[in-house]
């Protein structure tokens, strides 16, 4: 499941051991102007890869830019680069709607438009014996002061040839933040003091408040290469916190609280670490 809630500032996941991450790797430490846009023709539209299986299409005009890129371990997939694919061509042509449309009520009415446009990178996170974890940043722009950043990610089990949402291996969302909202909030409250430039939060704010899992990116990552032993919480800008102050990244070990929250038949996936 998409979660499209903010503007952008990236950067993607889980790796080793800390309590922020980065949001690719869960990491070592417990981010045309005149002419009829329905006759715009592209002036890039490109596959290219740099290896096999490795997918990049870029398609650039006037009146939109896309772009969307998943890894070559992804790619080598069948079913994986299958449901890719299709995600691809469902933004793509969704993008073109939304673009030539404004564009023609722009012209309609006398107004500037600016080209729509939508980036999705695809990298990585973990690949372990039975799972491959990616993640992804978005970005989008379809008017307006700024565009849009917000976060996805997805599991591919090798075992049962089909990609899962990483919330979907735990008994429940409300199961997870019950073990893990009191380590999650105390690590953003510090990193939002931080970039506040305060010890405290201010009571009053709009933002002060702990965001419920339900408005996060959960992510699955690993240190050992064997298993699950990290998860990240990415919060887009305006989850957590004003556009100002971009995304939230937080990785936390897995705790033996978090594992037991784990549906039984994917415990052996998870390994606590304390």
């Amino acid at each position: 499941m998409i979660h499209r809630v903010a503007p952008f500032l990236l950067a993607v996941m889980l790796a080793a051991c800390g309590e922020t991450g980065n949001p690719q790797v869960p990491g070592d430490d417990p981010g045309q102007e005149n002419g009829n846009p329905a006759e715009a023709q592209p002036e890039d539209d490109a596959v290219t890869g740099p290896t096999a299986g490795a997918r990049s299409v870029t398609e650039e005009n006037d009146v939109w830019v896309f772009e969307y890129s998943y890894p070559e371990p992804a790619g080598r997939i069948p079913g994986l680069a299958l449901l890719l694919d299709d995600r691809l061509s469902k933004s793509q042509e969704e993008l073109k709607e939304l673009a030539m449309t404004a564009r023609a009520d722009a012209d309609s009415n006398g107004f500037p438009f600016n080209p729509y446009s939508e980036t999705t990178e695809w990298k990585v996170v973990t690949d372990l014996p039975r799972w491959l974890s990616l993640s992804a940043q978005i970005y989008n722009y379809t008017g307006g002061a700024h565009g849009n950043h917000f976060f996805d990610s997805l599991l591919w089990d090798r075992e049962a040839d089909m990609a899962r949402e990483p919330k979907d291996l735990f008994v429940s969302l409300d199961a997870l933040e019950d073990a893990m909202r009191e380590d999650y909030c105390r690590v953003l409250d510090r990193q939002r003091a931080e970039k506040r430039g305060s010890e405290t939060l201010d009571a009053d704010s709009p933002f002060s408040e702990c965001p419920p899992f339900a408005d996060l990116t959960i992510i699955l990552g690993s240190s050992n290469n064997r298993s699950f032993d990290r998860i990240g919480f990415f919060a887009a800008p305006y989850v957590a916190g004003p556009y100002a102050e971009g995304s939230y990244e937080v990785t936390l070990p897995v705790t033996r609280a978090a594992k037991d929250a784990v549906k039984p038949e994917f415990t052996a996936s998870f390994t606590a670490t304390r």
